[in-house]
């Protein structure tokens, strides 16, 4: 008996390395785990973003990271952690919108437009969600005719937030250099009709 669920929990851990970078069903990759093809960093070929272990890694200093496609409307899908303090955040359509990642911005400090989980420079989050530094955290963010919805770890942080645009109806996915290493992997995107 013992013997079968140790099988059980080898094989559900293999299951669950082999599904990293695999995209679920109706998404497609942006990383594929194995190389930086379709990213750029400043329109230079990234030199301080890498590929470890099926793993996007930042060492915390040149530019910032983008998808060298255009998205208007999408779902998108991104595991990531950052070390104690770490900041970045999640570009939207190439601009200075992003899904805010702050560790430095943490209790007991009030949540603000800079707080994890909110929209970096518009809204803060509805609660905090995101696990502590060293951890991987989960963002789904969704941009459906231009209005954001994020969930993080599963817990509802910006809801159907009617961005103003401007005229920037779509630009690439980024991720923003903020000075401390950074790690992503399983970003998966579905774009959505205009």
């Amino acid at each position: 008996m013992i013997r079968h669920i140790l099988l059980a929990l080898t094989l559900a851990n293999h299951v669950a390395f082999a599904a990293d970078n695999e995209p679920p069903e109706g998404f497609r990759t942006l990383f594929n785990g194995k190389d930086l093809t379709g990213w750029k960093e400043k329109k230079q070929p990234p030199t301080h973003w890498s590929v470890k272990d099926g793993e996007l890694v930042y060492d915390g200093k040149g530019t910032d990271l983008f998808h060298t496609e255009d998205f208007s409307n999408f779902v998108l899908l991104i595991d990531w952690k950052v070390p104690n303090n770490g900041n970045s955040g999640v570009f939207l359509r190439g601009g200075a919108t992003q899904v805010e990642i702050n560790d430095a911005d943490k209790e007991p400090r009030p949540m603000w437009n800079g707080t994890t989980g909110g929209l970096y420079p518009d809204q803060p989050p509805l609660k905090r969600a995101a696990k502590p530094a060293g951890e991987w955290n989960n963002y789904e963010i969704r941009v459906e005719k231009g209005v954001i919805t994020v969930l993080l770890n599963g817990e509802k942080t910006l809801d159907a937030f009617a961005k103003n645009w401007g005229k920037k109806d779509k630009g690439p996915i980024g991720f923003q250099n903020h000075g401390s290493p950074l790690t992503y992997k399983n970003i998966f995107i579905k774009p959505l009709a205009d």
